[in-house]
């Protein structure tokens, strides 16, 4: 399965448009990582332990992206878009969402 963020794929012909699929990943946060996260953004640096988040996250969400498209019969999926942003569940509560969505197509 091809899984690009153009429009078309170099060396293939788009058959059919399958539809659109997509794919969502919810996280709950964590207070210990939350706090030392509070930490970096007063003395500054990265927060790696939410990069590590994202990047599962991302990854879990384009796997997610291509078995839908399986599932439609398609060979990629093209114009993909990864999104992220929060829910607030409450005062102290704040899931992280992870979304991705494209064309699922099949190529000859």
């Amino acid at each position: 399965m091809i899984l690009t963020t153009t429009n078309d794929i170099q060396g293939f012909e788009i058959l059919a448009y399958k539809g659109v699929v997509t794919a969502e990943v919810v996280y709950g946060t964590n207070a210990l990582r939350d706090f030392f996260a509070g930490i970096r953004d007063i003395i500054g640096g990265r927060t790696g332990s939410y990069e590590k988040i994202f990047e599962k996250g991302h990854q879990e969400a384009m796997e997610e992206l291509e078995q839908r498209a399986k599932k439609l019969g398609a060979d990629a999926v093209i114009g993909i878009n990864l999104d992220t942003g929060t829910i607030n569940v409450d005062e102290k509560g704040v899931l992280l969402l992870i979304t991705a969505s494209g064309t699922a197509v099949k190529l000859r």
